[in-house]
């Protein structure tokens, strides 16, 4: 892939995506691009976190244990969101399911481009605020169905 295809596929990532496209280069051209075999594991559960991924090729399994569903990442998508911003430890195993590559966009980098980009910076923080108030309604939702 090219860095002008790198650039459009973190641009399609969730919360990426609000990066101007300078911001994007930035983040492409320093990005840690992991290519991953069928079976080849990314982090595992409990790992301490000090990045994110996006997923360029191929799929990525997600799975938390306690035989719950495993969560697939396809071409675009983010792992790792709340790793982009603060360390902290993995909540899943990470497998390629496919062969599969991947940008790694560590805690250092992401703080770089938004020291740079101090607007991104703040509409980044209301995104996620917004994501986490519709969480906590969620929240709020199920506990009324079994409170």
């Amino acid at each position: 892939m090219s860095l002008d295809d790198d650039i459009a596929m973190l641009a399609q990532a969730p919360l990426l995506g609000l990066l101007e496209r300078d911001a994007l280069r930035l983040l492409a051209f320093a990005a840690d691009k992991r290519r991953l075999r069928q079976g080849d594991v990314l982090f595992r559960k409990g790992d301490r976190s000090d990045a994110g991924y996006v997923v360029t090729e191929g799929e990525i399994g997600l799975d938390v244990g306690g035989g719950k569903p495993v969560i697939v990442a396809r071409r675009g998508d983010l792992i790792g969101q709340t790793a982009l911003f603060m360390r902290g430890h993995r909540p899943a195993t990470a497998t390629a399911r496919a062969p599969s590559i991947v940008l790694r966009l560590s805690v250092s980098l992401i703080r770089r481009v938004l020291e740079e980009y101090p607007a991104i910076a703040e509409q980044m923080h209301d995104a996620l605020a917004a994501e986490l108030r519709a969480f906590n309604e969620d929240l709020a939702l199920i506990g009324t169905r079994f409170g």
